[in-house]
Formats: structure tokens, sequence, C-alpha cells
């Protein structure tokens, strides 16, 4: 049987995002949003803001897209803009042993992510996770025919199967965010469902425009697995081969 192909979300799945990244993310998104309307002879107030950011994602899947399409900004200007930290690593908070965990899971794990390249690089270094995946696709990567296609779009997960020949079956995808794993589960990937950085109060919500909250929900059909923690795949392995 071929071994099982990982692809692992980065942020609120291997390391806390809400606890401080996600929060100074979405001011920055928030001044840069400001701008461009204020640029524009558009409403800029806080209210305007908040709608367009969670407008966007509603519609695409990504605040960033609906920059693009409706504002013509740069994704690269606005990936920077987004990302500025004083100091990333005094932000960045993930569970003991994460790498141990991952080099229990067998097979070839490759990190897919929404966020870009400079960042992701930047944490996975931290956290010292770098030499356990095979490949890095950040969001400047998910691209179909030219156009940015990030996470959920079912276009970019078959042109990366495509392209690693990977077969769907055999390929599991590990998020926090459910509405990415109802779109690989429909075609046809294991899908694992991390929760424990999902608080009642997600800054990913305030960063996305997700509302999704944890608590008692039980596990939507199309999730194989919910776990707390990355730490607890290797417990469900016999659920996701």
């Amino acid at each position: 049987m071929p071994k099982l192909t990982w692809l692992f979300d980065l942020d609120n799945t291997l390391h806390n995002a809400s606890h401080a990244i996600f929060p100074a993310i979405n001011l920055n998104m928030n001044a840069y949003i400001a701008q461009v309307l204020n640029e524009a002879g558009a409403v800029s107030d806080e209210a305007a803001v908040n709608a367009a950011r969670v407008a966007y994602w509603q519609r695409y899947g990504a605040t960033l897209l609906g920059m693009v399409n409706h504002h013509q900004v740069r994704p690269e200007d606005f990936l920077r803009e987004a990302h500025r930290f004083d100091d990333l690593a005094t932000m960045i908070r993930a569970e003991r042993g994460l790498g141990k965990l991952l080099r229990r899971l067998p097979g070839r794990k490759i990190l897919l992510t929404n966020a870009p390249r400079r960042y992701s690089h930047e944490v996975l270094r931290h956290l010292g996770l770098h030499k356990h995946f095979a490949r890095h696709v950040p969001i400047e990567a998910m691209r179909v025919h030219g156009r940015l296609r990030p996470k959920p779009s079912k276009q970019m997960l078959r042109k990366l199967l495509a392209k690693e020949d990977i077969r769907a079956g055999r390929c599991v995808l590990v998020e926090d965010t459910v509405s990415h794993l109802k779109g690989a589960k429909s075609l046809g990937l294991r899908t694992a469902w991390v929760t424990q950085y999902l608080a009642a109060d997600s800054s990913k919500g305030a960063v996305t425009g997700n509302g999704a909250t944890v608590g008692h929900i039980k596990r939507p059909i199309y999730v194989d697995v919910k776990v707390k923690s990355v730490g607890q795949l290797f417990r469900q392995l016999h659920r996701l081969r």
C-alpha cells in the first residue's frame, strides 16, 4: 500500500497563532485596507474596513483575493504589510516535542499554508520543523493558470496532487479550518481537524472573517479525525489509512 502524504496547515495547526500573531496581523491588515480605501476616496473608518475584510474572506476564502480583485493591490504588498512584526520569535507558541510527534507519522509531509513564504519559513525555522517537510507550498505558490488560488481552492489541490503524483485517498489534509477540510474531502482526501488553538474568541475569526468556534461541536461528516492537537494524530492513524 502506498505511503500516506500529509498536507499540514501552519497557523493554529502547528502553532498557536491566536496567542499574538493573528491579533497583530488583524491590526496590520486593517491599517492596510484603510489606506487602500482612503486612497480610492472610499469610506475607510473601522466599520468599513471590517466589512470589507469579512466580505472578501467569505466570498473568496482569503481577504487577499478581494483586495486584488476589487482594489488591484499587488499580492506581495498586501502580504508584506499584513505580516510585519517587531519580534516574531517572541510571539510564537507551540506544544513541546512537535518534531518528535511529526517524525512518528509515517509518510511524506508537505507544508500547505495560506501564509506567505517568508513568514511561514521563519515560523518553521524557529520551531525547528523545517527538516520534517519535503516541500513548502506558501500562498504565493498557490496559482492555477497564473491566478492566485489559495485554500480552499479545489483547483489548486487538484493541481498539487497531480504535480506531486499523490493519490487523493492516500493524502491527509491536517487543518484547523473546517471549510478547507470540506473541499478536500470532496476530492477524496482524508481529513484531520486540529482544534486546540480555536478558542471561543479565536483571533483567526477576526483575521479571516471565519466565526467558527469549537466548544463541543461534533465532528462534521467530512472530517475523518477530530483531534485536539497534532500530537494525537498518531493514535488516530488507523482511521486515516
